[in-house]
């Protein structure tokens, strides 16, 4: 399987997870634990998103948010303390 062919047809989320349907009809559904971003973000921030990237990404612009079906499908979850960092509470040691 070659990850460059993976292209989203469909997005849909919901309050703990993300579910993404595949050209190929595949249907790939991940919990939002794995994205804490998208755990916290509000209904209105987590559903306004888009593909990007021809296809292979999903962006959320109210968060500056973004995954690739790639990682996705590699089960890769958010980077540790990304969401803080977002947040502007990380602190330096």
């Amino acid at each position: 399987m070659s990850f460059s062919d993976l292209k989203i047809k469909h997005i849909e989320t919901s309050a703990d997870t993300l579910t993404i349907e595949i050209m190929d009809g595949r249907v790939l559904t991940v919990p939002l634990a794995y994205y804490p971003t998208l755990l916290h973000a509000t209904d209105a921030e987590r559903d306004n998103c888009h593909p990007i990237g021809a296809g292979y990404g999903i962006e959320w612009p109210m968060l500056d948010y973004h995954l690739s079906v790639e990682g996705l499908m590699q089960g890769l979850p958010e980077a540790p303390g990304l969401s803080q960092m977002k947040a502007g509470t990380l602190t330096s040691a």
